[in-house]
């Protein structure tokens, strides 16, 4: 008996059919069907809206020099804000990424001149994190 299946890998659906094993144990492979993707039904014509969790980045001033996350993780420290005089060197926030704790220096000397996350939020690789 062949059963079909409506599966999705990475926001992409396929229908797939699977032929049950025999009583002897014995599988019979069945073709997957990759070219035309089932049809995705949408429940309603109504707007989605953004969780709650996701935090509201701030825009980066154009000509600013930004600091941006190397990797992913949560900010655990932030040792600045808006309006602080920095040196090259300077540790401008704790980033935890993989159980391990990553300073986060300045690249070169300035004013911050905007901090776009808070202590316990999540990054992603490339986010902007402080501006100056």
């Amino acid at each position: 008996m062949i059963k079909t299946y409506n599966i999705k890998i990475n926001g992409k659906q396929y229908s797939v059919e699977v032929e049950e094993v025999s009583s002897s144990g014995v599988a019979v492979s069945a073709p997957v069907q990759t070219t035309e993707p089932a049809p995705v039904v949408q429940p309603s014509s109504q707007p989605v809206s953004q969780p709650a969790s996701e935090p509201v980045k701030a825009p980066v001033a154009a000509g600013a020099n930004t600091v941006k996350a190397p990797m992913p993780g949560t900010i655990l420290k932030v040792n600045c804000k808006a309006g602080d005089t920095i040196k090259k060197g300077d540790v401008l926030c704790v980033l935890e990424a993989m159980k391990m704790e990553n300073d986060i220096k300045a690249s070169e000397d300035g004013t911050v001149s905007a901090v776009h996350v808070t202590q316990g939020a999540s990054v992603n690789t490339g986010d902007a994190l402080v501006s100056f």
